[in-house]
């Protein structure tokens, strides 16, 4: 191998160890807002590939102080991550399989969430102020749309592209087997079956800028307003215009589709070139 080999190869290897090292930073930092100390995640996941080992040894792989390292090998044992046997005048360490640990965590997570959830719950009182909030990030926005969806005991009136579609689909079927109303305006190529859906034109949604937004009517008492894109502005209210608005809007929209699917082709024959462009998405 000459000289240029040699670096190159040298480079090579340094590149894959400081990709190595950033993947195990992150796999710490996640085990660390489980609820591991950094040490425990460390010595963890230093134990994952090769056992049993000694405590002297995890402590070299992890990179953790030889007077911290049994501290934290005693603390995953007592856990259940971490599983330990003495022969003659040493202890050997061997790591729970992951997927048992973090499905306990899991598991953990939940059942904390539900007593959360039954403690909390009688204590909120939705105050119907009338004031517009305003928030970022489309994944906050679903996750509203979501409680609004819940909550909602006579109807629900939506505006949503594919993806919103898929993550909120189960919450509307849900929402139509409690008796709600459902007006769907899918402004997609996905398919819903459930409640009263149109398909907005495509070259209208292009009009309006609603391809990605999210709107959600619930019992003509609150809306959402979310534009499309992961920091997209989204607005949320009970002002009583503001919903009365939103909802007027996906109600003519539902009510112009639903008459105008009833009078056929020949209508578009009377329109301007431009209005037919919009009705028939062309």
């Amino acid at each position: 191998m000459n000289v240029n080999h040699y670096l190159l190869a040298i480079n090579h290897r340094s590149r894959e160890n400081r990709a190595k090292y950033m993947e195990t930073s992150v796999q710490i930092e996640k085990l660390v807002a489980l609820g591991m100390t950094e040490y425990e995640a460390k010595v963890y996941i230093a134990l994952l590939p090769e056992h049993p080992v000694t405590g002297y040894q995890v402590a070299k792989r992890a990179g953790v102080p030889r007077s911290m390292v049994y501290e934290a090998l005693s603390r995953l044992e007592n856990r259940g991550a971490v599983l330990k046997t003495r022969e003659e005048n040493a202890a050997y360490y061997r790591p729970v399989d992951p997927t048992v640990i973090l499905d306990r965590y899991a598991e953990t997570a939940r059942s904390r969430a539900e007593d959360l959830k039954d403690a909390l719950a009688p204590m909120f009182r939705r105050r119907e102020d009338g004031k517009v909030w305003n928030f970022s990030g489309h994944n906050e926005a679903v996750r509203h749309a979501r409680g609004l969806i819940a909550e909602a005991t006579q109807e629900i009136m939506v505006v949503l592209g594919d993806d919103d579609l898929g993550t909120l689909a189960d919450d509307l079927r849900a929402a139509d087997k409690r008796g709600v109303h459902l007006g769907v305006m899918l402004t997609g190529d996905a398919d819903f079956g459930v409640g009263e859906v149109i398909r907005h034109p495509k070259h209208e949604t292009e009009l309006h800028q609603l391809g990605g937004a999210i709107l959600v009517v619930a019992d003509e008492q609150e809306c959402l307003i979310a534009g499309p894109g992961e920091n997209a502005l989204a607005t949320a209210t009970s002002n009583a215009n503001l919903v009365l608005i939103t909802r007027q809007f996906i109600w003519m929209e539902l009510f112009s589709q639903r008459i105008f699917s009833r009078l056929g082709d020949d209508l578009l024959e009377r329109l301007d070139d431009e209005d037919r462009r919009v009705l028939a998405g062309s």
